[in-house]
């Protein structure tokens, strides 16, 4: 007879090895490397110049909901980015819309959901993101008018000058194009006799454009970016898993079924608010939802899922303190509020139609 204790301990080190052998070779090793290049090749001020409110809001909204991709590729990055964002000028809007859209939609986060969740999840989330992201920025420049007026009497929106690099595009194009391949090759479900060549192909592609067409420094750059990326996730993540996987020992994802198990409002509605009060870094949102709720074994359904997914990593209860000392108790309460009834209407229609 196996003491709690200890079978909790075995839980906890059977659900990160499962974890770690599924998908950190296949899946993390080239998210890192992608986001890090990312971070080092992809210039910001391209992106930020386009947050001001006198821009044309198809270019500012659309920018500002998908350039997560390229300004946070980590969640601990988002709330000092809109800070920057908001105090330096920007619009309400473009940045709440930033502000929302962008844990949802870096590249880790969009990878590892369609990886671990399912494709259809995957690109549910990164989706439903950006659509609610423009959605919700909309509806707090229209409540909060006066911001905007104010940015203006303050200071005429400025426009940055976007740097350009020596690189001919074609190179960055080709080794963008090169690292995705890994990935995509890389997590393939295609037999090592075929995938093994490709990625090794590829893998040999990215050596030779890295060592022709980029300087010492960039590549430099690159291997920061990555690494720094690496040691600000990668020690949470395992563990995360491993508390979770104990915490599903005494608390077995069926404990969940009464509460998340069917596509109905209520159930996407709580769901999006549990996500609002729970804390998840980046990426334990997907081990939380597949192991801890039992959505990867069939307990938890797609709606409450895909609600979760939404609201967790874009507000919790620190978070929200801290957008709080940005822009106000005011704004900060009517963004959550927006927050959660959206995400879990968007939980409540896709589980009804694909769930």
């Amino acid at each position: 007879m196996i003491d709690p204790i200890t079978g909790a301990l075995l839980a906890g080190v059977a659900t990160l090895v499962g974890y770690l052998s599924e998908h950190v070779i296949t899946c993390l090793v080239p998210a890192f490397f992608i986001a890090g290049a990312i971070g080092a090749f992809v210039k910001k001020d391209a992106i930020l110049k386009y947050f001001s409110p006198d821009t044309k809001k198809t270019v500012s909204y659309g920018i500002a909901s998908v350039s997560g991709t390229v300004l946070a590729v980590c969640s601990c990055t988002i709330l000092p980015m809109f800070a920057g964002i908001y105090k330096k000028g920007s619009g309400i809007g473009p940045a709440v819309t930033f502000l929302y859209a962008g844990p949802a939609i870096n590249v880790l986060a969009i990878i590892y959901t369609a990886k671990v969740l399912g494709f259809d999840l995957g690109v549910a989330r990164a989706l439903a993101a950006v659509a609610l992201a423009i959605v919700i920025g909309l509806i707090m420049a229209a409540i909060f008018r006066d911001h905007d007026a104010g940015v203006r009497a303050a200071a005429p929106a400025r426009a940055a000058r976007a740097e350009e690099g020596g690189r001919p595009w074609w190179a960055t194009l080709a080794f963008f194009a090169s690292l995705v391949g890994i990935l995509v090759f890389g997590a393939s479900q295609l037999p090592w006799t075929i995938k093994f060549p490709i990625v090794y192909l590829l893998t040999l592609a990215v050596a030779v454009l890295v060592i022709y067409t980029f300087e010492r420094d960039e590549v430099t750059d690159w291997a920061y970016e990555t690494w720094d990326l690496t040691k600000k996730i990668f020690p949470i993540l395992i563990a995360g898993t491993f508390v979770l996987g104990m915490l599903a020992y005494f608390l077995p994802p069926e404990t969940f079924a009464p509460y998340f198990g069917d596509n109905s409002i209520g159930a996407t509605l709580l769901a999006a608010i549990v996500g609002g009060i729970l804390y998840m870094p980046t990426l334990l949102e997907v081990p939380i939802i597949g192991t801890t709720f039992g959505y990867t074994s069939g307990v938890m359904a797609g709606g409450p899922a895909l609600a979760l997914l939404l609201a967790g990593p874009s507000v919790s209860l620190p978070s929200l303190l801290v957008i709080s000392r940005v822009m106000g108790a005011k704004k900060t309460a009517v963004y959550a509020v927006l927050v959660i009834l959206f995400s879990a209407l968007a939980g409540f229609v896709y589980g009804n139609i694909v769930g």
